[in-house]
């Protein structure tokens, strides 16, 4: 692969206009493709096998037109101190309201009068008014929220308190100020980094030509394979995390390149034979993540999974090619200024004195080599506390309950909740396959089971073989009791009776979620086990790989659960309404952050590999790798945090806690695996790290991830197979194997 790699390297670094030119020409064909599509609607939500989603199949069988998943709104009206809902002028102000509504919009389907329907609290302090939409609630139109604002608002005016809940003032939340920070500290970070600004600029550009792209194409693509909006988030938050992490990898093998007296050109293809080996192989392991989410067999997820693995493609592509290419533009500005002052002629650089020079990462490096028992007990006894929390985690869907005070949406939520009881926030709807005997006896079983508040007489459809009942908890939607009702209702009616709505649902995707969970890290793991096990020919260190992830994540997942249930340090993060953790969130956080991690993984160890493979010790193997990788890990460690903590600033509770989960993970998976637990874990182990039996030696593929193959390629260019001062390299490359050798003989 290697020798494959460097041809393709130098041959983009040649024909580099053709090149650039290709990657222009696919953008402006997918910015076109994207600007001329049909305008994409929310992508449909379904949870397939699952008894909620069984009974909104049959609803819409039976009541043709009813849109059971459609958009709901309440328009909730607390009276002036001292007055009641009652009143003759507060009743003819709500039925004002009601009539408004009805004609707001052609996506109303039904609008309810809240002194017919009984929606008024028994003090007559509080009342409600129920809107159905035709749409969901992503589909709605801007005329259409704008009407149900202002209708709000006009009331408002009029004296009543007024707040407007439910899913159809819910849209997608603008993440763009999260990016744009992102973008910007990773640019301060590569500033430093590379010390140029020209080294610094390509990785952000070839990033956001990958994610324009990628995001481009998923946009244009969207209304024919019926894709969400969030599709186009995610593949954009992961598009731009690897884009900037595979080009800082190659360029900064480039600049190592040059450093060791290398022309330009051959430059560029051993970074692209060398350091685009492990962005191939790393970007596998991400691809592997995000396609496993098919796992769960959610509709929506594998959508977005498979959208933002083609984006990871994208950036793979861009690294191998348009780097090298645009590499070859920048010429000699891609070193930093102190390295051209003076014109310093490049080919005539003493590598030896170059690596003779200690950086950060070798410091740190001899000293885990020092104390590697040591470090690995404080990594490993700091993230296990850190991760105790995960034991008490609780899954759920935040509801408008988590929502900011400073929404309406929370402020209706709190009215109902002191006026009704909270469990009118999230009522359960009860579905009975059957004719009306069926559904009074459905009703008399329901009745007698705890934690209820209410419940309605059967509503049956014109055929009189289906009925829907509605029954009021007594607990909040997303609250363990309210869960517990779900399945006691399930429990005590019988195979034909089905309990769906909202909050059914959320209980229903939870426990599909958490039974998924298992088999996804299951798939990841092995499959990345086995990618691993190809690129470092050895059995313990993708071992040690996959351990440290889990360890990295469970302790991300306890720092989540401290801060979003337990509330620790909530106020600090924004968090004003404690509650379970989004269902979504473990899968998510292992796709995303074992992509990631794997990232840093193969870059620093795939350094040290090639440094042992070409002769040196294991405790020198490790130093040199850091020495090399150390720099550039930090910088996409540091870049990655920054853009994931963007977003933990935003109102919306879910993508808060997406944004602080996947920082902490990052956090703890770059810094303490694999700056800190990986090279203790190595240093350990020695020589037997590498080990790998010989008839499994025999059976996996030679993908010379180390570039082996590459000194073929130097004695075909006449450089005697090691390139500048290559007698002397080979010399003390022959050294060092002899005296490993001599190591292993002698007890």
């Amino acid at each position: 692969m290697a020798t494959f790699l460097y041809k393709l390297g130098r041959s983009a670094f040649r024909r580099r206009r053709l090149v650039a030119l290709l990657w222009v020409a696919l953008l402006a064909l997918a910015g076109v493709g994207a600007a001329t599509a049909p305008a994409a609607t929310s992508s449909s939500f379904s949870i397939p096998g699952t008894e909620a989603q069984k009974a909104f199949d049959l609803l819409e069988q039976r009541f043709p037109g009813g849109n059971a998943d459609g958009a709901t709104a309440r328009v909730v009206f607390q009276a002036p101190e001292g007055q009641k809902m009652t009143d003759p002028a507060n009743k003819a102000k709500v039925q004002d309201v009601v009539g408004e509504l009805k004609d707001g919009s052609d996506q109303v389907a039904s609008v309810t009068d809240p002194y017919t329907a009984q929606a008024v609290s028994k003090d007559g302090s509080t009342a409600y008014v129920s809107v159905s939409y035709t749409v969901s609630g992503m589909e709605l139109s801007d005329a259409t929220r704008e009407a149900l604002k202002k209708t709000g608002h006009d009331a408002q005016g009029q004296g009543l308190t007024v707040e407007i809940g439910g899913d159809a003032l819910q849209t997608v939340p603008a993440t763009g100020a999260g990016e744009i920070v992102g973008v910007v500290i990773a640019g301060i970070v590569l500033v430093m980094t590379f010390g140029s600004l020209v080294a610094a600029g390509l990785p952000l550009l070839t990033a956001i030509i990958g994610v324009g792209i990628g995001v481009s194409s998923i946009t244009a693509l969207a209304s024919v394979l019926d894709l969400g909006s969030t599709t186009s988030t995610l593949a954009m938050m992961i598009g731009l995390a690897v884009g900037i992490d595979y080009a800082l990898f190659i360029v900064s093998r480039y600049r190592a390149e040059l450093a060791e007296g290398r022309e330009p050109e051959d430059a560029a293809g051993r970074a692209v034979g060398t350091a685009g080996s492990a962005v191939v192989f790393a970007g596998l392991t991400v691809v592997i993540a995000l396609v496993g989410l098919a796992v769960v067999n959610i509709p929506m997820l594998t959508k977005m999974g498979f959208a933002a693995a083609g984006t990871v493609v994208i950036a793979v592509l861009i690294a191998l090619t348009l780097i090298p290419a645009l590499l070859g533009f920048a010429g000699a500005k891609v070193m930093g200024r102190k390295q051209r002052k003076g014109a310093v002629d490049l080919t005539k650089a003493d590598p030896a004195k170059a690596d003779a020079k200690p950086n950060g990462g070798t410091r740190w490096a001899r000293f885990v080599i020092r104390r590697p028992v040591m470090v690995l007990l404080v990594g490993v006894l700091g993230l296990g506390a850190i991760a105790l929390p995960a034991a008490s985690l609780e899954m759920g869907l935040p509801d408008d309950g988590s929502s900011p005070t400073s929404t309406s949406q929370r402020r209706a939520y709190d009215l109902l909740s002191d006026g009704f009881g909270p469990g009118f926030n999230g009522p359960l709807m009860v579905v009975v396959d059957g004719d009306k005997a069926a559904a009074d006896s459905t009703v008399e079983k329901i009745k007698v089971l705890d934690g209820i508040v209410a419940v309605t007489p059967p509503t049956p459809n014109k055929a009189g073989d289906t009925a829907m009942i509605t029954v009021i908890p007594k607990g909040r939607p997303s609250s363990l009791e309210t869960e517990n009702l779900v399945h006691d209702i399930r429990d005590a009616t019988g195979d034909n009776v089905l309990v769906t709505g909202a909050t059914a649902m959320n209980v229903d995707f939870s426990q599909k979620m958490n039974d998924a969970l298992v088999p996804y890290l299951a798939l990841v793991v092995g499959l990345a086990f086995l990618l691993l096990m190809v690129v470092f020919r050895s059995i313990l260190v993708p071992l040690k790989a996959a351990l440290g992830f889990l360890l990295s994540v469970v302790a991300a997942l306890g720092a989540v659960v401290a801060v979003f249930q337990w509330g620790w340090l909530g106020s600090l993060f924004g968090v004003e309404q404690t509650g379970p953790i989004m269902s979504m969130m473990p899968i998510f956080m292992v796709g995303v952050v074992f992509g990631l991690a794997m990232d840093y993984e193969v870059f620093l160890v795939t350094r040290m590999r090639e440094a042992y493979v070409h002769g040196e010790r294991p405790g020198e193997a490790i130093v040199t790798g850091f020495r090399h990788s150390a720099r550039v890990v930090t910088a996409a460690a540091v870049i990655m945090i920054a853009v994931f903590s963007g977003f933990i600033g935003m109102d919306d509770q879910m993508i808060k806690m997406i944004g602080f989960g996947l920082a902490v993970a990052v956090l703890f998976d770059a810094f303490v695996v694999r700056m800190a637990i990986v090279p203790a874990v190595l240093a350990l182990l020695g020589h037997k790290a590498w080990w790998l039996p010989k008839w499994l030696d025999k059976v996996l593929p030679n993908v010379d991830v180390e570039g082996e193959g590459l000194a073929a390629t130097d004695a075909e260019d006449g450089d005697g197979g090691n390139g500048p001062q290559g007698p002397q390299r080979e010399s003390a490359s022959t050294l060092r194997e002899i005296e490993r050798v001599m190591t292993d003989l002698v007890p």
